[in-house]
């Protein structure tokens, strides 16, 4: 499990149930059952057709209001979803809540500034996961494989 079938990342949120084994006392001990498990384990995870899942993070973001369009079609190119916009107490700042994922936001903090001139700041946390796009996900198969 420590090592994904896909492209080698953990594998998470699994149940197994074993129905039936048996034991015999010449040919059984622990190594034997541990290659058994990981056999098993193993040919069940490529039939369950796993899917890789990335981190989305959910994005509070202020800026001027000049700058609202800049940032919005930057998060946009992202991948990421505005969820909404409102203005500050005393309206002269605009907050946009947004979710994108972590690994195109990892640097936000330079894009931000670049967009902003260093009037933009912003908070992120982790909020769920979701499937990568199956693009994205060939992608880095094919180069974990290389």
């Amino acid at each position: 499990m420590s090592q994904g079938i896909l492209a080698g990342y953990p594998l998470g949120n699994i149940k197994v149930t074993l129905y039936d084994g048996s034991y015999h006392p010449v040919d059984s001990n622990e190594m034997a059952f541990k290659i058994a498990a990981s056999t098993g384990f193993k040919k069940g995870a490529e039939q369950a057709s796993p899917v890789l899942l990335e981190p989305i993070m959910d994005m509070r973001i202020t800026v001027p209001d000049a700058y609202m369009g800049d940032v919005m079609g930057d998060l946009n190119s992202k991948r990421g979803r505005i969820l909404g916009m409102e203005p500050t107490p005393d309206h002269k700042l605009q907050v946009i809540q947004a979710q994108a994922p972590m690994s195109e936001v990892q640097k936000y903090v330079i894009d931000l500034k670049a967009m902003t001139q260093g009037r933009g700041k912003f908070t992120m946390t982790i909020d769920h996961y979701e499937e990568v796009p199956t693009k994205i996900a060939e992608k880095i198969i094919a180069e974990r494989k290389a």
